[in-house]
């Protein structure tokens, strides 16, 4: 069926860009929401001395006993935020019935408290290797499923996150795909992981993951038009090498800059496709 789209003029200038949210990103008086609770990690065995919370939303329709799909999402509350820019719990109660029953669990990063410098978020999602997994894995999955079942079958797990969060996501699905296989990355910070993005070099070498990726870049992204640290082209780079591989993949290219509005506007979509 072909679809038609109103006309939208491209940015010529270099002005920041606003996308306007759809319907699925507000609230509705006919949806009931659903519930959420949190918890507080701070005794983490992979990040010491760390301390964060976790939130954990259901449907309302949720049955406790029955496994659940999962759908992670980094950067915690301000994917759940209902007034910020992704309102990732609004939109999971809107469209709730064109996924499967599925929990949502929000994860911020950790903080050290009485650290000069107390974020450890950088640290955990742009490092490039298995450790954040296995936070998630061992740490986080296992105290959800105290009180709320979970699936364990990884067709059935999927993660989100945006800049570092979205190349942390990405990471997390790569390092272990025998626990989750459903990733939406927005504006991935590919271009701070240590020593370089090795994901392009990976596939051209034959490296393959059985896994489903929703990519996402912004056009003027941080240093958009630099030969050096360019985030653009290194999404670029990234989702072409996806395609070549032959993954299961959907890139969508925004204007504007690094900024979480553009994702936000897309998850519905992006959860819809993803879980398709």
């Amino acid at each position: 069926m072909t679809q038609e789209f109103a006309y939208r003029a491209m940015p010529i200038a270099d002005d920041p860009v606003v996308y306007a949210y759809g319907p699925d990103s507000s609230q509705r008086s006919e949806v009931l929401p659903g519930s959420i609770r949190s918890f507080v990690i701070d005794d983490s065995i992979v990040y010491p001395g760390t301390t964060r919370t976790v939130w954990v939303h259901t449907p309302h329709s949720h049955d406790p006993s029955a496994p659940a799909a999962v759908m992670i999402f980094n950067d915690g509350w301000w994917y759940l935020d209902p007034d910020g820019d992704v309102r990732a719990g609004i939109v999971l109660d809107n469209i709730a019935p064109e996924l499967p029953p599925m929990v949502g669990i929000f994860v911020d990063p950790g903080m050290f408290p009485d650290a000069a410098e107390p974020k450890n978020r950088n640290n955990e999602y742009d490092a490039g290797d298995g450790r954040y997994a296995g936070f998630l894995l061992n740490e986080v999955l296992p105290r959800v499923a105290e009180t709320t079942a979970l699936t364990d079958d990884p067709r059935l797990r999927g993660i989100c996150g945006g800049s570092s969060g979205g190349n942390g996501a990405f990471t997390v699905a790569w390092q272990r795909p025998d626990s989750i296989r459903r990733v939406i990355a927005f504006n991935a910070s590919f271009a701070q992981i240590p020593g370089g993005n090795p994901y392009p070099a990976l596939m051209a070498a034959g490296a393959r993951q059985p896994l489903r990726v929703l990519l996402h870049a912004a056009h003027r992204d941080i240093g958009w038009n630099d030969q050096e640290g360019n985030w653009f082209a290194e999404n670029l780079e990234t989702a072409a090498a996806l395609a070549r591989a032959g993954f299961d993949l959907r890139f969508v290219v925004g204007d504007g800059g690094h900024s979480p509005n553009h994702g936000g506007t897309l998850l519905p979509d992006a959860l819809r496709w993803l879980w398709a």
